[in-house]
């Protein structure tokens, strides 16, 4: 039976991308995403295509019990969780503290960092029955900087980092394996920062500043990184990391 990584945020930067790069290692890569059935399926053809072996679902995360049912449908019916990639993003756009209702508040924590412990809290007691098991977590700047207009996202990612903290506190002695990734700079992505600058303005920014530069963080190099932590023994396992271009400040310095 083949090992199941599971993307929850399988959009086509990030977690398409990582689901790819689990799925050509052998893996099944269960990949969940809110919407866009077209783009689902054709994340998975290509992944067949090459070789490998997917399954796509729509997944609304934050809807009362939809995480819990899906975990529990793929171990039944798939296979045992492996691997959990946690890719929600919980961006509600700069918003003065008048302007953040407390919906939108709530709906970056849902996103954030219930999302995470609710998906924890159904995959952890199975990998710690097997002994095994790994939960990478992306993550943003805001986990550990605060900004102007970021209230809710800020808020919302320091508890996800904290919860990541919790989580390996009981669980890494356990055979368990949680990784906080700080993704600290532009990623060349369509369906993030694509949808957020619009089209024209995303590609007059990958022509300035990504492609051939590399000033954007490119989604399939992360996704080498993210199978690299998977990997790792567990006398040098990564708890946190940071990743950025090269061109770019770190947040520290900013």
């Amino acid at each position: 039976m083949q090992p199941v990584c599971l993307v929850i945020g399988a959009g086509a930067g990030i977690g398409g991308h990582v689901g790819k790069q689990f799925a050509a290692a052998g893996y099944h890569s269960v990949l969940c995403r809110r919407s866009d059935q077209n783009g689902l399926n054709t994340l998975v053809t290509e992944i067949e295509a090459n070789g490998g072996s997917a399954t796509g679902f729509i997944l609304n995360a934050i809807e009362d019990g939809a995480l819990e049912e899906r975990i529990s449908a793929i171990e039944a019916d798939i296979g045992p969780i492996e691997v959990v990639i946690y890719n929600l993003g919980a961006q509600i756009g700069n918003r003065t503290l008048a302007d953040t209702s407390y919906k939108a508040f709530e709906m970056g924590w849902k996103m954030a960092t219930f999302g995470l412990f609710r998906t924890a809290a159904s995959v952890c007691p199975l990998m710690e029955e097997r002994g095994k098991g790994t939960i990478l977590v992306t993550s943003a700047t805001s986990a550990v900087r605060g900004n102007a207009g970021q209230h809710s996202h800020a808020a919302a990612m320091g508890g996800r980092r904290m919860l990541c903290q919790s989580l390996n506190a009981q669980f890494a002695a356990k055979g368990i394996h949680i990784a906080h990734i700080i993704v600290d700079g532009a990623v060349d992505a369509p369906d993030t920062l694509g949808k957020m600058l619009g089209k024209e303005q995303f590609q007059k920014l990958r022509e300035s500043k990504g492609m051939e530069h590399d000033g954007l963080m490119l989604p399939a190099k992360m996704a080498e990184t993210y199978f690299h932590i998977a990997q790792q023994h567990r006398s040098v396992w990564t708890h946190e990391l940071d990743m950025r271009s090269f061109t770019d400040l770190a947040w520290w310095n900013h």
